[in-house]
């Protein structure tokens, strides 16, 4: 009975600190949102946009804004910054979930091939203009999307021939990878200076020119998967021990690792399509926060989405600022501060927390 009280305490007490962590995450997410809406090359007050946003939110109120900054704020700024704490949610749990199933630290949505084939599928648009459907910008949007969930499919397609498992899936996924950005770069090199320099500067990774539309979109993919994705925590905590004790415990690992790919996929297209390429979200937010948290699955996931979202949108606000009125590409920008980040943990981790 004592022994059973002391973990029941131990157990409680763990709990309580990953809620704090996920309060402390959550209310940071919310005050540096705030901060990059104030913050950009056009200068307005804290009362200019407090006044903008609940002027728009809550028009029965009578607050009055001017059209300079309701234009500035819901126009320039906030669209991207929602897409912003988007994209940095989506990717982090895709990479977080694709861990898990595969064992692996370094796995992402960019090491699996997601990345680099929705970058020859928006290089197909712009340097030959050919697609599925649309033109212009969605012919881009689209074709990205459509070439990064294909890659799912046949890193699934090769792996079945030798048995779903952790390694075919990553091994088949890295072949597909190094294919499509050998295929990327044929088009950069047949194609023009326009469109090399347009093909280069979405392989970046940016923000600019995020559109409400592109946010509905990316937002609802990505609310719709994540609770099939939060379903299959406690699969996640079983398989990090291994796929026999997953199985022995009645796990199917091998639909919930083709599943849970399937899943991150979609998410993953459905920002990156939007957005471009934008690097090692996936790998570490789940790190940092399995690092404080530990590794269950749970509480990984849900972290992961809110710090993933909060690093993203500090690099964003970062580039949009730091030699203003330039604005440097978010995905250059995270990579010099995920990069120190991630060594960081390489050279600090316990054995323990790599699941």
């Amino acid at each position: 009975m004592a022994c059973n009280k002391e973990a029941e305490e131990i157990y409680s007490k763990l709990t309580a600190g990953k809620l704090t962590f996920i309060f402390i995450t959550l209310a940071g997410l919310v005050a540096m949102a705030f901060i990059a809406v104030y913050l950009g090359a056009a200068s307005l007050s804290m009362k200019e946009v407090f006044d903008t946003i609940v002027a728009k939110v809550f028009p029965f109120m009578g607050v009055e804004s001017s059209e300079i900054a309701t234009a500035i704020v819901w126009k320039a700024r906030l669209p991207r910054i929602v897409m912003g704490i988007i994209a940095g949610a989506g990717l982090a749990v895709a990479g977080a979930a694709m861990q898990g199933t595969m064992r692996n630290p370094l796995v992402s949505p960019y090491t699996i091939g997601i990345s680099s084939a929705a970058a020859f599928g928006a290089s197909i648009a712009i340097v030959l203009g050919a697609g599925l459907v649309g033109s212009g910008r969605y012919l881009v949007i689209l074709n990205a999307f459509f070439f990064g969930v294909l890659t799912a499919f046949l890193v699934y397609g090769i792996a079945r021939i030798r048995g779903v498992t952790a390694e075919t899936l990553i091994l088949a996924g890295i072949a597909l990878m190094f294919l499509f950005s050998g295929l990327t770069s044929f088009l950069q090199y047949v194609a023009t200076e326009e469109e090399l320099s347009v093909v280069v500067h979405w392989m970046f990774g940016s923000l600019s020119g995020t559109r409400w539309e592109d946010v509905y979109v990316a937002g609802f993919i990505f609310l719709f998967c994540l609770p099939f994705l939060m379903k299959y925590s406690w699969d996640f905590n079983a398989m990090t021990l291994g796929d026999e004790i997953a199985t022995s415990s009645g796990v199917n690992t091998t639909q919930v690792r083709v599943l849970s790919l399937m899943l991150a996929t979609f998410i993953t297209a459905g920002i990156i399509c939007f957005t471009g390429i934008i690097a090692f979200v996936g790998i570490v937010a789940p790190h940092i926060v399995r690092f404080i948290i530990g590794g269950d699955y749970r509480f990984l996931l849900p972290c992961s989405c809110l710090l993933g979202a909060l690093l993203l949108l500090v690099a964003d606000t970062i580039g949009r600022t730091i030699v203003a009125p330039i604005i440097i590409p978010v995905g250059i920008i995270f990579s010099f501060i995920g990069v120190p980040f991630f060594l960081f943990l390489v050279m600090t981790k316990r054995k323990e927390y790599w699941g």
